[in-house]
């Protein structure tokens, strides 16, 4: 179920807010929106890449693959 918040907003913010939205075919109600999803979702990701990255740390099949290079052929100009 959704529900309706009101904001007080600076009439000029508001306008750039608006054109910002149009331009991108959305509205400024969408864009609070997803902010506000990141916003409250941002601890949740954080913590799910930290137990990846830890999860994919302590793994012995990680592969590289050869080093077939020198670091001269990286760097070459």
């Amino acid at each position: 179920m959704t529900k309706n918040i009101t904001l007080a907003l600076d009439e000029a913010l508001l306008d750039q807010a608006r054109v910002y939205a149009a331009r991108r075919g959305t509205t400024v109600t969408a864009l609070v929106r997803d902010y506000l999803v990141q916003v409250a979702t941002s601890d949740d990701r954080v913590a799910r890449a930290r137990s990846d990255i830890k999860t994919m740390s302590g793994r012995d099949d990680f592969a590289v693959g050869n080093k077939d290079w020198r670091r001269d052929d990286l760097h070459d100009r």
